[in-house]
């Protein structure tokens, strides 16, 4: 089966004024619809990888056949990253890390604000388009990250559970070249359900 664009769990003016309505649609609508398009045609030389799931995919790059591979971490990498942005993000609540997640925070970072400064860090450092992540190793620890384009950590055996996009194309509309007022304003949209529902 051909990999297909999610639907979203909420309108696109919803996260305003957070990320504005246009951003949201052409966001989703354009540039993560490409990211699939991009993936599916890449995968049309091989059709039996079809079989495969996205994580499957991303995990075992060096498995993919040259030719494609490239292709395929693009592509797939924008479809799994994408899909888990839109996920863990959501309108504006109270929501707040549980007890459990608030607790793993700490364990990893001494404590909430740290882990807080340490995220922001990596998604404004990161040189010219990719993501910031909040990822589980193997150990269970929780880690930050940054990866360019759209790698994901999936391909470095990481468990992603809350990330960031921080290409131009999600915030220049309404933030133009300031990235940290984006990132700031993305604390305000997290859906820690959801991103608690991301742990293993």
């Amino acid at each position: 089966m051909a990999f297909e664009l999610p639907r979203l769990q909420y309108s696109y003016d919803a996260l305003e004024p957070y990320i504005d309505a246009k951003t949201m649609e052409i966001h989703h609508s354009k540039h993560h619809q490409t990211y699939i398009t991009n993936l599916n045609k890449a995968l049309e030389s091989y059709p039996e990888l079809f079989e495969k799931s996205l994580e499957d995919l991303l995990a075992n790059l060096d498995q993919i056949p040259e030719s494609i591979r490239v292709a395929v971490r693009n592509g797939g990498g924008g479809h799994y990253n994408h899909t888990l942005f839109w996920q863990i993000i959501g309108p504006k609540s109270d929501s707040k890390p549980s007890e459990n997640m608030n607790s793993l925070i700490t364990d990893s970072f001494e404590s909430f604000d740290n882990f807080k400064s340490e995220f922001n860090e990596k998604a404004t450092k990161q040189f010219g388009s990719g993501w910031g992540w909040l990822c589980q190793d193997k150990s269970g620890k929780l880690v930050t990250l940054s990866t360019p384009n759209q790698d994901t950590p999936i391909s470095s055996g990481l468990n992603p559970i809350l990330g960031i996009d921080v290409w131009e194309h999600a915030y220049y509309l309404n933030y133009q070249n300031k990235r940290p007022d984006y990132i700031n304003a993305f604390w305000e949209i997290i859906n820690w359900e959801a991103v608690e529902s991301n742990l293993k």
